[in-house]
């Protein structure tokens, strides 16, 4: 497979570049953060690294998984019929978790223990002003990710990443959107996360029920990342993502290039599976246009012969134009 590119312009990174933060795909950030101070504290020891994070910690409980040792860190399904999953839940305070992480380090197969999508300010104050992620204007939701050694299924997320390795070493495999047919996606729900993951196991793909997956991984590039690396990851990209080491941090940024008010394309997916992909083929067909006209090649002049007071939807949609039009959707959507 190939290697994601490295971004090898010069920047600042107390100001990143615009270039590398639009960009329409994945780049490579080496060392670009070796100057955090948690970095420098990974980089010294894993006790280290807990005392550093207990210093901002607030006591604020956080989200556990845990799967036991057979499932060699892979959070996936426990059935065939993909309706439960191979991990639990649990409630627990950080220095629980780093004081288990550390326990566990020497042990050859131990128990996955695993710190997901937590809010950085929420139980480490202060750690942002020290550890700055500098994203201009963006409005980002700035999340850590902490545990040992761990495989999670290749997925995508709706808003752009900036993913940084703070300790340890991650290795992640990516796809292009367009490689959406070859990954055999699972359920849109129930899921582990919130996303449909893919079902092929990595670690020992199975071709013979999911023969496509070779075509993906011919077009897949993988980065394997250590503490002070980082990774910009676009918009839908998929990407399958692990933890190498008896502890890992990574912490990672997600904002969105479009108005707040938006609603997710998710949604608009799973209406169009309740209402059109059933259709008798000609009105599919007939659909299809529609969404091209209205949706897919839409420009100015898909609405210019509207009055403007008329348009609503048909021209780009503002808050208040949106909110309107969702109201109205959720009473169609009740009757």
């Amino acid at each position: 497979m190939r290697t994601v590119p490295i971004w090898d312009e010069p920047f600042d990174p107390n100001d990143l570049p615009d270039e590398l933060l639009t960009a329409v795909r994945p780049y490579v950030v080496r060392g670009g953060f070796a100057h955090w101070p948690v970095v420098r504290a990974a980089r010294q020891s894993d006790a280290a690294l807990a005392r550093y994070l207990t210093g901002f910690y607030n006591g604020v409980h956080v989200g556990l998984f845990q799967l036991p040792p057979e499932a060699r860190g892979r959070a996936f399904y426990a059935d065939e019929a993909l309706s439960r999953f191979n991990f639990t839940r649990h409630v627990a305070t950080l220095d629980q978790v780093l004081t288990g992480l550390l326990g566990l380090a020497a042990t050859a197969e131990p128990p996955a223990l695993y710190v997901g999508s937590t809010t950085v300010e929420a139980v480490l104050p202060g750690f942002l002003d020290a550890n700055r992620l500098a994203l201009g204007a963006r409005d980002s939701l700035v999340s850590l990710w902490l545990g040992n050694r761990s495989r999670v299924a290749a997925h995508y997320d709706l808003p752009d990443n900036l993913a940084v390795v703070a300790a340890g070493r991650r290795r992640f495999t990516l796809f292009a959107p367009e490689q959406i047919h070859n990954l055999y996606m699972g359920p849109l729900e129930p899921t582990p996360a919130g996303q449909p993951i893919s079902l092929v196991d990595f670690a020992a793909p199975d071709f013979e029920r999911f023969p496509r997956f070779a075509q993906a991984l011919q077009a897949a590039e993988v980065a394997e990342l250590g503490p002070g690396d980082a990774l910009f990851i676009p918009s839908m990209w998929f990407h399958h993502i692990e933890g190498l080491e008896a502890v890992n941090l990574l912490i990672n940024a997600w904002w969105r290039q479009t108005p707040d008010h938006m609603d997710s394309p998710l949604s608009a997916l799973q209406l169009a599976l309740m209402t059109i992909r059933n259709l008798p083929d000609q009105e599919r067909r007939i659909w299809q246009r529609h969404f091209q006209h209205f949706v897919f090649e839409a420009d100015a002049c898909t609405w210019a012969h509207v009055p403007s007071a008329a348009r609503g939807l048909l021209e780009l949609a503002d808050e208040t134009t949106s909110r309107r039009a969702r109201a109205q959707l959720l009473s169609q959507l009740k009757r």
